[in-house]
């Protein structure tokens, strides 16, 4: 049985884009979950829908690609996630679509928490898939 997806209410997205643009600047911690530590890609976005969505999410990629339902790259909106496979592996990194074509996100070792766009070379070859937590 496939698990539950879960459906925030659209509202919510203001909260989650503007608590992600907060943590600009966090630098990137593998396993980080916390602003004083840092931030790994899947601690920072289950920061941020804990905080402003109040709803916990798994800090692990895949488990939240399989929470989310997927969404065309065209119906993107603030708020929803953007995955990509930049370990050879599925869901092996993600961040929180902003719009205009920018995503907040922790990138690697020695970086910090900042925005990217999609039309970057590094992300669109690797862009796997668009997805929301949000209810229609």
């Amino acid at each position: 049985m496939p698990p539950p997806t879960i459906a925030l209410d659209p509202g919510q997205r203001g909260d989650v884009v503007l608590t992600a643009l907060g943590l600009l600047e966090t630098r990137y911690r593998y396993g980080g979950a916390v602003p004083d530590t840092g931030f790994d890609c899947s601690g920072l976005v289950a920061y941020v829908f804990g905080r402003a969505a109040s709803q916990p999410l798994p800090h692990n990629t895949a488990a939240i690609a399989r929470l989310s339902r997927p969404i065309a790259t065209q119906r993107l909106e603030a708020g929803d996630f953007v995955f990509f496979n930049t370990l050879n592996r599925s869901f092996s990194h993600m961040g929180i679509y902003i719009g205009d074509g920018r995503f907040v996100n922790a990138p690697s070792t020695g970086g910090r928490v900042r925005i990217d766009s999609m039309d970057n070379p590094y992300f669109a070859q690797r862009f796997e898939s668009a997805r929301t937590l949000f209810g229609s």
